[in-house]
């Protein structure tokens, strides 16, 4: 399930234009930002991503190591954009078997996030790099440019995960006309 985040009334952003991702103004002439799944923020936009919980004890559910829905796409990426991903763990994840969870692009799977043991993951922590923690540094967040479209994808490997839950938030910025990040 995907929820959105909507901001109200933006004229600039630090003094800097904000563009919608089909390219128009956000910011001249008063005109204000209204989308039903990004906001700007430091003149990124941000869409949040909410998989079901992990259930990898189950065939074909998030978590299953060898199931159908592994890689899980969390983020739809059209055209090419800059962005960067992190996870926000509201339960602790749960594997009998060691299993460990990364989010990466199609065909390159622990880009974003590297992998790391999903029992190191507990609830309110934020998960950007290979030592999750409450509370972490913004500069810890890397940017990649991902060009032609190439989704966001989370993958368990090693074994399922079987319990727990991560929500994503993407901050993006389009690169080419017409891009855009939804939630898968």
């Amino acid at each position: 399930m995907a929820d959105t985040i909507k901001s109200t009334s933006v004229t600039s952003v630090h003094g800097q234009v904000v563009l919608n991702p089909d390219g128009s103004n956000v910011g001249s002439g008063g005109s204000s930002f209204s989308s039903d799944t990004n906001s700007p923020l430091d003149n990124f936009y941000m869409v949040k991503a909410s998989p079901a919980a992990f259930a990898g004890g189950t065939t074909n559910a998030r978590g299953d190591v060898d199931g159908t829905s592994d890689p899980k796409t969390l983020f739809t990426v059209t055209g090419d954009v800059l962005l960067g991903v992190y996870g926000v763990c509201t339960v602790d994840l749960v594997s009998a078997g060691g299993g460990s969870v990364s989010v990466g692009l199609t065909g390159n799977t622990a880009l974003l996030i590297p992998s790391t043991t999903a029992t190191t993951i507990d609830a309110n922590e934020l998960w950007m790099d290979a030592t999750p923690a409450i509370g972490k540094v913004i500069d810890s967040l890397t940017y990649y440019v991902v060009g032609n479209g190439v989704d966001v994808v989370e993958d368990s490997i090693t074994a399922d995960i079987t319990a727990g839950q991560i929500y994503y938030i993407c901050l993006w910025r389009p690169l080419s006309v017409g891009s855009t990040v939804v939630a898968a």
